[in-house]
C-alpha cells in the first residue's frame, strides 16, 4: 500500500521523544524486552514482563514531545497544564503558576523571543507541586531579556519529578515557543509577567506550551 510523504512525516512527528529521557526510558525498555523474551521459555516471567511493558508504554506517553505552531499572544504559556494560581508580586509583577500533571507533555517552551541571560539551578526539597511551600523545591530559574524587559520563569520539581533538564544556557537566543527544557514526570512552572501586563488566563484554565497566550496584549 502506498504511503504518502505527508503521512510518513506525520507518523515521524508522532513518535518524537523529549531530549533527556534516555536514563529513565532505555533501562526500562531493555528490561521489558528481556523479560518478554524470557517469557517464551517460562511463562512465569510474564509477572515481570507485563508490568515492565506497561511502564515502558507509560513512559513513551509521558515523554512525548509534539511539534507545535506558536500561538499569537505576546507571552505564551511555557508549560502544558492547569493554571494553579495568579498572584500579584511585591515588585509589581504578576506570577502565574502552572501545574503539570504526569499526563501532560513535560517539555517546557520559551514564552517569547529574546536572549537567555541566566539559567540558575537552586537546590531544594521535593514537596508536591500543589503544596504552598513548593516554592522552595528543587528548581531552575530562567531570565530572558526581551522586548518587554526581563522575564523570569521558574521550573519547579515536585514529589515525583526530581530532575530538571535545561536544554539551553546563558547567552542563547530563543524564539517564541522554542523548546528550552524538560521536567521529568511533570510538576510546576511559574512565569512572572512584568509590571503593567495583565494576565489573559484564569485559575483552573488549561494551557498549552508555546500556544496559549497568557497576557492581554
Amino acid at each position: 500500500m502506498y504511503v504518502s510523504d505527508s503521512a510518513k512525516s506525520s507518523r515521524a512527528k508522532s513518535v518524537r521523544l523529549a531530549r533527556g529521557v534516555s536514563p529513565w526510558l532505555f533501562p526500562t525498555a531493555a528490561a521489558a524486552a528481556a523479560t518478554a523474551l524470557l517469557t517464551r521459555r517460562d511463562r512465569r516471567w510474564a509477572l515481570a514482563a507485563v508490568p515492565l511493558g506497561a511502564l515502558t508504554g507509560g513512559m513513551l506517553w509521558f515523554f512525548r514531545d509534539p511539534d507545535r505552531t506558536p500561538g499569537q499572544g505576546r507571552i505564551l504559556s511555557p508549560a502544558d497544564g492547569v493554571v494553579q494560581s495568579i498572584d500579584p508580586w511585591p515588585d509589581g509583577r504578576t506570577r502565574i503558576a502552572i501545574f503539570m500533571s504526569p499526563l501532560n507533555v513535560h517539555v517546557n517552551r520559551a514564552p517569547l523571543a529574546g536572549n537567555v541571560t541566566s539559567v540558575q539551578h537552586v537546590p531544594g526539597g521535593f514537596l508536591p507541586a500543589f503544596n504552598k511551600d513548593s516554592d522552595q523545591n528543587e528548581r531552575v530559574v530562567w531570565h530572558f531579556e526581551t522586548a518587554l524587559g526581563d522575564i523570569e520563569m521558574v521550573q519547579i520539581a515536585g514529589a515525583v519529578a526530581r530532575r530538571i533538564v535545561p536544554y539551553l544556557s546563558a547567552g542563547a537566543k530563543v524564539t517564541p515557543g522554542e523548546r528550552i527544557g524538560l521536567i521529568r514526570f511533570g510538576s510546576r512552572v511559574d512565569i512572572y509577567l512584568p509590571e503593567g501586563i495583565t494576565p489573559a488566563v484564569s485559575v483552573g484554565e488549561k494551557t498549552v506550551a508555546g500556544v496559549t497566550g497568557i497576557d492581554r496584549g
